[in-house]
């Protein structure tokens, strides 16, 4: 089934209204994360007392790439980004990325959570009196799951792996109910679905989000996501540019969503899917593992539209580590400043995570590749932000010593100047269906699809764009649901 499930179980919608307004729970619709200037003053209001972070009900208005760039107590304008300058870039090409610090968790998978967990909720088909919310990833999913469940008045579950950043365990293990380490690191996704078979065969009240799979995850970046770049599109451009790319890890396969909305308005705009190149998937058909935390792989996610895809780009981890630190240690950035990027941009680099660093290396893969110039512009995201990768800088200090100008100089050369077109490929019609064939192993094989539906996926000319049309559909419950709770 494509469609998102929205039929109705009323008795159990009932607690669920029950619950929000014993929480003080009211849900923002998509129309108002894309558009938050048309939230209820009443919250506004409300919102000017409370942190980005707190564990408060009206946070979940925050879910949204427009909050104002504070810590607590802020209102909304336009979408956070920036623009790197050539300077740091070494192409022609602007490259502009969507900035997602600014999110409750510091990361948008908030975002994708929500979307994956709200129409359950306001269907009745999750009853948050009885049912835990369960959340496999490989990070930020999980934490997002976790604050939204907190948000919503749900007991959570995350599942990550026991490899991943400190951080990640440190903050769930405040928030979440129940948080579970499945062997091995980034790459290591398939050891999160065996668990999350595992729990479902435990007998106990509980619903997997799994956002590898999970619809709400394609429509929330379809149109939240893909909206918020052509805002930034639209505020910087002028006579002669062109929308010309689209850049995005690829991950749980929902991000990279963005771009099927953004071609509707771009014909002639590619979208480029990035992995890592220790684990080239997509490439190469690979395996392995490496170090960019945040886009699990060693699969094709059954929610990427892979027939849309132009471009495979694979990155070096050792890119991504020694650029972490060149970006964000004293001698790195002292040596940026003197290569003429301007300050300002210097002491905002920490707005790149590990997995932003992997989507601005792929942005100047696509740019030297086409030969791009300064009438084009090429979108990416920085997903997170340095916040959520602090001790793992000091590993990387630990293992590699304290950076000095000469690695820094060393650093800039080889891994940013000296970025090059290798490990990527220009897709095909062939080379599509080739990576599109690669879901049956996982999602019908091991995950019990139907190859029905993933012919569906390939050959129906409507299996995508049903699934974004459902949005209002979802708005009418979500509004109707809180009309039911009665706090607005």
């Amino acid at each position: 089934m494509a469609k998102i499930d929205l039929s109705i179980k009323k008795a159990r919608l009932k607690n669920a209204v029950e619950r929000a307004r014993e929480k003080n729970i009211i849900i923002p619709t998509y129309e108002e994360q894309i558009h938050p200037e048309k939230i209820p003053a009443k919250i506004k209001n409300e919102l000017k007392s409370i942190g980005l972070w707190d564990i408060n009900p009206r946070n979940l208005f925050r879910i949204t790439w427009k909050n104002e760039p504070v810590e607590s107590g802020g209102g909304f304008g336009k979408t956070n980004y920036v623009e790197l300058p050539s300077s740091l870039t070494g192409v022609d090409a602007r490259i502009v990325a969507l900035v997602g610090r600014w999110f409750p968790t510091g990361a948008h998978k908030v975002g994708a959570a929500y979307s994956c967990l709200v129409p359950r909720l306001v269907t009745g088909q999750f009853d948050p009196t009885v049912e835990k919310a369960v959340w496999p990833s490989t990070g930020n999913y999980c934490r997002g799951g976790a604050f939204d469940s907190a948000l919503l008045g749900c007991k959570s579950v995350a599942i990550l792996p026991e490899g991943m950043s400190r951080e990640r365990f440190e903050w769930l293990e405040h928030i979440a109910d129940e948080v579970i380490a499945t062997p091995g690191t980034e790459s290591n996704v398939k050891e999160i679905f065996d668990k999350c078979w595992e729990l479902r065969k435990s007998g106990d009240a509980l619903m997997i989000f799994n956002q590898f799979d999970e619809m709400g995850n394609y429509l929330w970046h379809y149109h939240v996501t893909g909206k918020a770049m052509e805002e930034v599109f639209n505020m910087i451009k002028n006579k002669n540019t062109r929308f010309t790319g689209m850049c995005s890890n690829t991950g749980s396969g929902g991000t990279i969503a963005c771009g099927d909305y953004l071609k509707l308005l771009h014909p002639h705009m590619k979208i480029v899917a990035s992995e890592a190149l220790q684990c080239p998937t997509l490439l190469n058909n690979g395996f392995g593992a490496h170090r960019i935390e945040g886009i699990g792989d060693k699969h094709v996610p059954w929610v990427h539209n892979v027939r849309n895809t132009d471009f495979i780009t694979a990155i070096d981890d050792n890119a991504c580590v020694h650029l972490l630190r060149l970006f964000n240690e004293p001698e790195g950035r002292k040596y940026l400043i003197d290569k003429g990027v301007p300050e300002e941009m210097v002491n905002n680099l920490d707005l790149m995570g590990i997995s932003g660093v992997a989507n601005l290396l792929s942005a100047i893969k696509f740019a030297k590749y086409n030969e791009l110039t300064s009438n084009d512009v090429v979108m990416t995201l920085f997903t997170d932000s340095l916040d959520l990768y602090s001790t793992r800088l000091e590993e990387y200090r630990q293992d590699f010593g304290e950076l000095t100008r000469e690695d820094a100089a060393y650093v800039f050369g080889r891994y940013l100047m000296g970025e090059n077109t290798h490990d990527m490929l220009e897709l095909t019609y062939e080379s599509r269906k080739r990576i599109h064939n690669l879901k049956y192993y996982t999602w019908i094989e091991q995950q019990g699809r139907t190859s029905e539906e993933l012919n569906d996926q390939w050959y129906d000319p409507n299996y995508w764009t049903e699934i974004a049309d459902q949005v209002g559909d979802i708005d009418k419950l979500i509004i109707a649901f809180n009309e039911q709770v009665g706090l607005l």
